[in-house]
């Protein structure tokens, strides 16, 4: 499978080949970044809708897009085991390959807008390459880079590139995950990016099933298990969803689980949910709840155990635009981005290919 071969990186947008792809017999090509492992022909986009066939070939739509940017502690990722007490640059691109319903993000990790515009050519979000977002963290005098806010296994090229840059300056890189991701790509970034912080949502089929109609609870969990094996730092972060997941059972063995896998010393952070899109309805989580969780792993055997019952997720709060952070003026970080191809036609694949109802 080609894919592990690296790129130099284009001073100015274009689109970038998908770092794992592998062509078929009948003129599709397959993505192996992310465990849909999406089949598309030409013009087609995958469920992310960060990549796009083009005559055979797969490209990253997203290299370098930005959309957002946030300094901040390494605590908020949240990671309290790896450089604690350091700051982090938090960046952000678009595209994702679950559709959460309590999504507290839906404009850049779902990012359907933004993407599109990107495969019309249409699209003016801010461009950097690898050693310029690494230029304006140290300007930023932080010790790291955090890929989050959108799904980083769709991002994985500019994610691999940013952070074999930021290991020559010095910077170590976190890895905000849902953990729908191959083993191939874990493989590629192992060598790189210092940090998995990753959700385990549930421990049920059918939560998961939900947000993402082809993802299991054993692939998500295995996802965790090799970037452990791989030697990342793993810490992982559940978000407690009256209703949904807060069954004292369940998570009762998610410690469990975490213990026997991971170690007693891995850290657990229990997040309180706070209402948001489709799940606007539901009240946020009951403080009692989370520290009952905390009590139960603790009596599990975890001895790192963090309750989160100001915040719920890493969010891209609303802060200075991207072009603040960048040396470039405003004018070329927002120049339209402009794809030669007209192969995605006007709208390229939808969502309905995989979605129905929205």
């Amino acid at each position: 499978m080609p894919g592990d071969s690296t790129t130099s990186a284009p001073r100015d947008y274009q689109l970038m080949p998908t770092r794992l792809q592998e062509r078929l017999d009948n003129g599709t090509t397959r993505c192996h970044l992310c465990l849909w492992r999406c089949k598309l022909g030409h013009g087609q986009r995958g469920f992310c809708q960060a990549h796009v066939n083009r005559h055979g070939t797969l490209y990253n739509l997203s290299y370098g897009i930005l959309s957002s940017i946030e300094v901040g502690p390494i605590e908020d990722k949240p990671v309290r085991h790896f450089r604690p007490g350091t700051r982090v640059m938090s960046v952000g691109s678009y595209g994702c390959n679950f559709r959460c319903g309590g999504c507290h993000n839906l404009e850049i990790s779902w990012g359907v807008t933004a993407l599109d515009e990107l495969a019309r050519g249409q699209s003016r979000a801010a461009y950097a390459p690898p050693d310029e977002l690494v230029a304006a963290a140290l300007r930023q005098g932080v010790e790291g880079i955090a890929f989050t806010y959108s799904e980083p296994a769709v991002w994985l090229e500019y994610v691999l590139d940013v952070s074999r840059a930021a290991r020559a300056a010095g910077l170590y890189t976190v890895y905000v995950s849902n953990s729908f991701v191959t083993d191939e790509a874990l493989e590629l970034m192992a060598p790189w990016v210092d940090v998995l912080c990753s959700d385990i949502k549930s421990l049920r089929d059918d939560f998961y099933r939900e947000i993402c109609p082809v993802a299991t609870v054993d692939q998500v969990l295995g996802s965790i298990r090799k970037a452990r094996a791989l030697g990342i730092h793993v810490e992982t972060r559940t978000n407690v969803i009256p209703g949904r997941n807060d069954r004292p059972e369940e998570l009762r063995d998610i410690a469990r689980w975490i213990h026997a896998h991971l170690g007693a010393d891995s850290p657990w952070h229990i997040t309180r949910f706070f209402p948001a899109y489709k799940l606007s309805h539901l009240p946020p989580t009951p403080e009692p709840l989370l520290w009952q969780a905390r009590d139960a792993a603790l009596a599990a055997g975890l001895q790192n155990v963090y309750v989160y019952a100001d915040k719920g997720c890493d969010c891209a709060r609303d802060n200075r635009p991207v072009e603040a952070y960048l040396a470039q003026d405003a004018a070329r970080v927002h120049q339209v981005k402009k794809c030669s191809a007209g192969c995605c036609g006007e709208d390229g694949i939808l969502l309905k290919k995989y979605e129905r109802g929205g």
